[in-house]
């Protein structure tokens, strides 16, 4: 499991899990920067980061089984 970046706490766990149940966004996050990402499938896994170039982006279901 990787480690994740500090900002991911559990309000913003929920608010992504929130945003994948009730709009039409497929959120995910990078677990290496913290940062949001858009348009990610439920279950992705290290998908690579624009932003910072790492295999760190994640999917909601699988952020929310790492996280809890």
């Amino acid at each position: 499991m990787p480690k994740m970046h500090q900002s991911l706490t559990q309000d913003r766990i929920a608010d992504l899990i929130d945003r994948a149940e009730t709009t039409l966004d497929s959120p995910g996050m990078c677990v290496a920067c913290g940062a949001d990402a858009e348009d990610v499938e439920p279950d992705a896994s290290k998908y690579i980061y624009d932003c910072c170039g790492k295999p760190a982006v994640y999917g909601v279901e699988l952020i929310a089984i790492m996280a809890f």
